[in-house]
């Protein structure tokens, strides 16, 4: 199977149509992470993409439709502080769960009642959703564990030949997945933290609860149980307060003649003295937006990625943290 990597334009969004429609898959951009999408409504086409992902069966899948999608004709029990939420925050990195009517087929949510939908403000997410017609399941376009990709050439290095089509949106500003809310109790509950923060949700429905997995406890949302997001090299990840521990690493690291390269903030880079840098920038959404490029340059150059934590822990950097722990804990 030849992957082709094109531009969005209408001979790539007919292509796109033709090949959703036909049961197959297309990895398209959205402002956080580029996604692997299929028709929602066609289970064989929903269970390719587990099947080409290498994705556990148990960890649900996000519906991603257009901005003037009517949502109540996948869902149901739509509370008003959700409606709130929408007017506040979508189209963007937000994913709401709602009770679900069962018009989606079950593979998506795994046999669970409910359903996870997003909004995704990226242009080209929108041009393709809207030019398909149809509510699309998708995950990060990413083998299973692996890196979430954030380029088309990310989607390309782990799907070439595995899928026909990939739409060129550029880089991701976002960087990290969305946030993933439960909107199914009397409280918003963010099951996966992200761009909009438990914050940013409570100043809009007055209050905002964290959920904590319980072992043993069924997935309710991707992102929550599984490893994910790691390189494929060796990684180490080291808190602000042990950054010196980081810098005797890396030393210890050359010294026994391999490559490593130290990834950290602006902030923890001025003490880093002459260390090979993987920047993640500066400022919080610079950071989320910079980390899975720079896992992903990594592990194209570094033995092993020495990863440090910035000193700023709230906010978006709750998403970062979680990310980063995963790909490097």
């Amino acid at each position: 199977m030849e992957t082709q990597i094109l531009p969005i334009n209408s001979g790539s969004l007919e292509l796109a149509k033709n090949i959703i429609t036909g049961g197959d898959l297309v990895a398209f951009p959205t402002e956080t992470v580029y996604g692997l999408g299929a028709n929602a409504l066609n289970d064989d086409a929903v269970k390719l993409i587990y099947a080409t992902k290498g994705r556990p069966s148990d960890n649900p899948l996000i519906v991603h439709v257009h901005k003037d999608f009517d949502i109540s004709e996948l869902v149901t029990d739509i509370p008003d502080y959700a409606k709130l939420l929408a007017k506040a925050f979508l189209p963007g990195p937000l994913t709401m769960v709602y009770k679900s009517r069962g018009i989606v087929c079950p593979t998506v949510s795994c046999g669970l009642d409910t359903l996870a939908v997003r909004v995704p403000s990226h242009e080209g997410a929108q041009a393709f959703l809207n030019y398909v017609g149809l509510p699309i399941a998708a995950p990060s376009a990413n083998i299973s564990k692996h890196v979430s990709p954030v380029t088309a050439r990310h989607v390309f290095d782990d799907f070439n030949g595995k899928i026909r089509l990939i739409l060129d949106g550029g880089k991701c500003t976002g960087g990290i997945e969305s946030t993933v809310l439960d909107c199914t109790g009397a409280v918003p509950c963010v099951l996966r933290s992200g761009l909009v923060t438990r914050d940013m949700v409570a100043q809009v429905a007055g209050e905002c609860d964290e959920y904590h997995m319980v072992e043993g406890e069924r997935v309710r949302s991707p992102g929550m149980k599984y490893k994910h997001y790691s390189p494929r090299c060796r990684t180490a990840l080291f808190d602000y307060a042990h950054r010196f521990d980081a810098l005797r690493e890396y030393r210890e690291s050359l010294a026994r003649g391999e490559k490593p390269y130290i990834m950290c903030d602006e902030q923890v880079a001025a003490d880093m003295e002459d260390a090979k840098i993987l920047n993640l920038g500066r400022g919080e959404n610079e950071v989320a937006a910079n980390l899975y490029d720079k896992l992903r340059e990594g592990e194209r150059v570094a033995d092993i990625i020495i990863a440090v934590a910035p000193l700023k822990q709230d906010g978006v950097m709750v998403g970062v943290m979680n990310r980063l722990t995963k790909a490097c804990g």
